[in-house]
């Protein structure tokens, strides 16, 4: 099966091109994914042939993008197993469902007094939204530290948990250590004292499948981009008891009933979250983009990964000064490293040199980065489109800029 999701390479275009003379080697997957031809053939389709608005034009092509984008919202649907399209909401990314739940429903229902849990190895749009929540609001936040293996401690979060936690906000799979959170403990601990639980799931919605109603979460999001589809895109989750119990994130046009000079009112979810003209076009491609994972399968690209991924931490372990961060025996697509006496940013630039693309700094994780003593580490993320070549290559620049550096 390896050898058959190689040989998909050809469906990634940006694959053909060279850097600094060289092939390009793409290691930085959980920053952003290439997007198949698949996906962008469906956005230059959409322009050329079904420009129009949705949800409220009387013609044909106004009809048939209204269709391809309540059809993108089912697709959605069905890739995480949610009750209903209503309980879809389409937004612009991760970071904006993060922040439509802080204000829609924190605002609503949260108090001052109450408390909110984050934990230490939370992306920086799943810290700063409640931050400014809780300064608004006069709420507590309170944080799950990360154990030297880069994993949470529950044990931690359970003494903190109390019958004052009103959120309980976490990332499913860490995207600097590649952690997989043990979620469903977590959310069933949460659930116990009442509170309201949004998973994370951007890196890992691209790497395993991601079942709403077996997690039992309350929110969950994630964006189009890492997950093969276009930028602008991303997804917001919401059990339909709490989507229909907050008020609008954003207010305009497409999300009301009826407009008075007293008074408006509002459609019900998803659309009183949708205000505007939305990206259409984003929509459809991400379906679109489901559509080519669900083609390979999530179960072939989670093993093709894993092996890729052991197989370039075992070859980073031969590297002399190289120490790998995180040693969690669950992890997603995901390694990062430090070596010792050499700036990262050095070697990343070196790198790019011989055409591979990495990342390098504190990937909007800084209180990970200061719990671990670190400013920062350098990380490769895999994709489908990565093979044992891609590795080597890696390999042997790392190997070069180490010697150069030292």
């Amino acid at each position: 099966m390896i050898k058959e999701i190689c040989q998909l390479r050809s469906d990634f275009p940006a694959l053909g091109q060279l850097v600094s003379g060289q092939p390009l080697v793409y290691l930085d997957h959980a920053a952003t994914s290439l997007k198949p031809l698949a996906v962008i053939e469906t956005i230059d389709h959409f322009y050329r042939h079904e420009t129009a608005n949705v949800h409220r034009g009387a013609h044909y092509l106004s009809d048939k993008a209204t269709q391809k984008y309540e059809d993108a919202r089912t697709l959605v649907k069905n890739f995480i197993n949610a009750e209903n399209n209503s309980e879809i909401v389409f937004t612009k990314g991760t970071t904006e469902s993060i922040n439509l739940v802080a204000q829609a429903y924190g605002d609503e229902y949260l108090n001052p007094g109450d408390e909110i849990i984050l934990t230490e190895m939370e992306h920086h749009s799943n810290i700063v939204p409640w931050q400014i929540l809780a300064k608004r609001k006069k709420l507590t936040v309170k944080w799950v530290p990360v154990t030297e293996s880069g994993e949470l401690d529950l044990n931690e979060f359970k003494n903190i948990l109390n019958e004052k936690t009103k959120i309980v906000s976490v990332v499913h799979c860490s995207n600097v250590l590649g952690t997989v959170n043990n979620i469903k403990a977590i959310i069933s601990a949460a659930h116990n004292v009442g509170a309201k639980v949004l998973v994370d799931a951007a890196q890992s919605v691209t790497f395993m499948p991601i079942d709403v109603q077996d997690l039992n979460c309350d929110f969950l999001v994630f964006s189009a981009h890492k997950l093969y589809g276009p930028f602008g895109t991303g997804v917001l989750f919401g059990k339909s008891e709490l989507l229909n119990a907050m008020p609008p994130y954003q207010s305009g046009g497409s999300m009301i009933t009826s407009v008075s000079k007293d008074e408006s009112l509002f459609l019900g979810a998803p659309q009183k979250f949708e205000a505007g003209t939305p990206n259409v076009s984003g929509a459809i491609a991400l379906g679109a983009a489901i559509k080519y994972v669900e083609k390979i399968g999530l179960a072939n690209i989670c093993a093709h990964e894993t092996e890729l991924l052991q197989y370039t931490i075992s070859e980073l372990n031969k590297i002399n000064g190289v120490r790998i961060i995180g040693n969690s025996s669950s992890r997603v697509n995901i390694v990062s490293f430090v070596t010792d006496g050499i700036h990262g940013a050095d070697i990343g630039q070196i790198l790019d040199q011989q055409g591979v693309a990495i990342r390098t700094g504190h990937h909007c994780a800084q209180p990970l980065m200061n719990k671990l003593k670190l400013t920062g580490t350098m990380r490769v993320s895999l994709g489908v489109y990565n093979s044992r070549e891609d590795v080597d290559i890696f390999i042997r620049s790392l190997n070069k800029a180490v010697e150069m550096l030292s």
